[in-house]
């Protein structure tokens, strides 16, 4: 099956799975998932013509229903610890680009961690914080303080390293402020607006949602 670049793989159609999937559907992400229940995956074929019903997660399952061709994989499979570990050793071994696993335990996560998972808490994230960060690319963190303002952990462009704070007008051209600067390990609250950007450098932002995904997008 043929899946288009940036199509994120939902295995799991449980309440967090579903509403990923209409989250990331709804910000025009292509999706394809899996589910053993048939129910779940006929309510998922709404959304995509790439649903499948299946209780094997195989690697082998994996490759002929399109999710080695995915961006990202999301293994939304809390309750049964041992099949969200072969589902995301399975996942892992397809060479995609990250694979984010669902953990309802500490301890569990712990685990998926040291598999090489990005791990995801639904007691402590959302699905909707979760989509959010699966469409943006340079986003490190966020926050929203309420259905407009944001405060989010941001990579600096490309484009400002080598140039001053000041000399990126950043409040001026995008409607943010900085608030904090993430250099290395350490966070400086104390923003000097002559301090010059290096690569790797990131920036603590507060503003509206839309002035927040703008200076994202900057390359």
């Amino acid at each position: 099956m043929a899946t288009k670049k940036g199509t994120i793989g939902i295995v799991g159609l449980g309440k967090f799975g579903m509403q990923l999937a209409e989250e990331l559907v709804e910000n025009g992400r292509k999706i394809v998932c899996i589910d053993k229940d048939e129910k779940k995956v006929k309510k998922a074929l709404e959304l995509t013509d790439y649903a499948f019903v299946s209780e094997d997660l195989s690697k082998e399952t994996f490759e002929e229903t399109g999710f080695k061709q995915c961006e990202t994989i999301v293994i939304c499979i809390g309750e049964h610890l041992d099949t969200a570990i072969l589902a995301t050793l399975n996942a892992l071994s397809l060479g995609v680009k990250k694979v984010v696993a669902m953990s309802v335990t500490d301890e569990t996560g712990q685990i998926l961690e040291k598999l090489g998972a990005e791990v995801v808490y639904p007691f402590k994230d959302s699905a909707d914080h979760l989509a959010k960060k699966i469409l943006t690319h340079n986003i490190l963190d966020f926050i929203s303080l309420n259905d407009e303002i944001e405060i989010a952990e941001i990579k600096v462009p490309k484009s400002f390293v080598g140039k001053s704070i000041i000399e990126s007008n950043i409040r001026q051209n995008f409607g943010i402020n900085i608030i904090a600067l993430e250099v290395g390990d350490k966070i400086n609250t104390k923003v000097d607006p002559k301090y010059i950007f290096n690569e790797g450098d990131a920036v603590v932002v507060i503003g509206d949602s839309k002035s927040v995904r703008k200076f994202e997008q900057k390359k």
